[in-house]
């Protein structure tokens, strides 16, 4: 505990937030390329496999980004992501972004569509 000397003579110093999006530099969206595609288990109370893709961003950041929906991507293919981080994944802080650049849609997808990149189906 200071005494009111040292606190008239030095104050009290502010404590400094952590930047959560050091990598985005404050933009909605950026490109990267893939380095590795792997699975992931969650943390404690879930179980499943996460798939997780390390990307390196066009600001020579590298980053890991979740995957959305099911299907595979390959490495070295040029992504968009987007900021949201996963919850029960630890470090996983962006998402890949679906049906943008080479990462594919998801065919025949109904619900929530504009999240997986599909098209809307053909109405008979």
């Amino acid at each position: 505990m200071p005494t009111k000397n040292q606190l008239i003579r030095h104050g009290r110093e502010e404590k400094r937030r952590t930047d959560r999006t050091r990598a985005s530099d404050q933009c909605p969206q950026k490109q990267g390329v893939c380095l590795r595609v792997s699975t992931r288990t969650p943390k404690k109370p879930n179980s499943a496999l996460r798939k997780i893709a390390k990307v390196r961003l066009s600001n020579r950041h590298d980053i890991f980004a979740h995957i959305p929906g099911e299907g595979n991507s390959q490495e070295h293919s040029i992504v968009l992501v987007r900021g949201g981080r996963v919850k029960d994944s630890p470090g996983v802080k962006s998402h890949r972004i679906r049906g943008v650049k080479d990462l594919l849609g998801i065919p025949d997808r109904r619900k929530g569509r504009s999240k997986y990149g599909a098209e809307r189906p053909k109405s008979k």
